[in-house]
């Protein structure tokens, strides 16, 4: 079942046209991982998803139901989880009131979600007192996941979660990523580290300027010689 579909979607910033018709589909249960240099429009893909930005033109679907006009609340509130480029944690508040924050649409379970979370991230149930803006880097993208998820989202859009990150933090976050699809969320994934994104994801876009370009199953774009040259730092075949 198609859990997300962009039909033919444009996105300006006045004159400029930082999306130009894409088109892409995330089936439920998926792994999809969006790539493309900066400045491609992966960022606005997934704004424009969460409501933060609306098309100009084009057409989101999500769950069979009409998304580009929905307020960015009710799409929080419909299942649509977002994890901002840079992770956006509260730093004056414990990391219990972030996660708390990204139930604020919901009432009860909240304990069990949080419990949840600390199973997930046991560094996170360490510091649950403790100011988000004291944590480490990786920390914080973890209580960014972590909050995102208090919302019980069937769809999670992820916006470069192993920026600045070590590498050894980088593959605990995808392990945890694994995890939670593997529990039954959808991702969608904007990674600048395409090698990683692409040996968790099931399928995979390439954006340019844009456009897509690329599109197919994930172990195919990793053997794609366009792709290895631009975007895995070797040669083409």
């Amino acid at each position: 079942m198609t859990l997300l579909e962009l039909s033919d979607v444009r996105v300006r910033y006045g004159a400029i046209e930082a999306l130009c018709g894409v088109s892409l589909s995330v089936a439920e249960g998926e792994i999809v991982a969006l790539l493309g240099a900066n400045g491609a429009g992966k960022t606005t893909t997934l704004r424009t998803v969460s409501g933060l930005l609306r098309p100009h033109s084009g057409s989101i679907t999500y769950d069979g139901k009409p998304l580009e006009r929905v307020p960015v609340h009710e799409i929080a509130a419909r299942g649509v989880g977002h994890v901002p480029e840079g992770r956006r944690v509260f730093p004056q508040m414990s990391v219990e009131e972030n996660l708390e924050m990204g139930a604020y649409h919901r009432r009860g379970g909240l304990a069990e979600d949080r419990d949840r979370v600390f199973g997930l991230f046991p560094v996170l149930a360490e510091r649950r007192g403790q100011l988000a803006g004291t944590l480490s880097g990786g920390q914080q993208q973890m209580l960014a996941i972590g909050r995102a998820l208090m919302g019980r989202p069937r769809l999670l859009l992820l916006d470069e979660p192993s920026m600045g990150l070590a590498p050894l933090v980088v593959a605990q976050i995808f392990q945890i990523l694994k995890d939670i699809n593997e529990q039954g969320t959808t991702v969608l994934l904007v990674e600048q580290n395409a090698a990683q994104a692409l040996k968790l994801a099931h399928r995979g876009y390439v954006l340019e300027t844009g456009s897509l370009t690329l599109s197919g199953d994930a172990q195919e774009l990793l053997r794609n010689p366009r792709v290895r040259e631009a975007y895995l730092g070797e040669g083409a075949a």
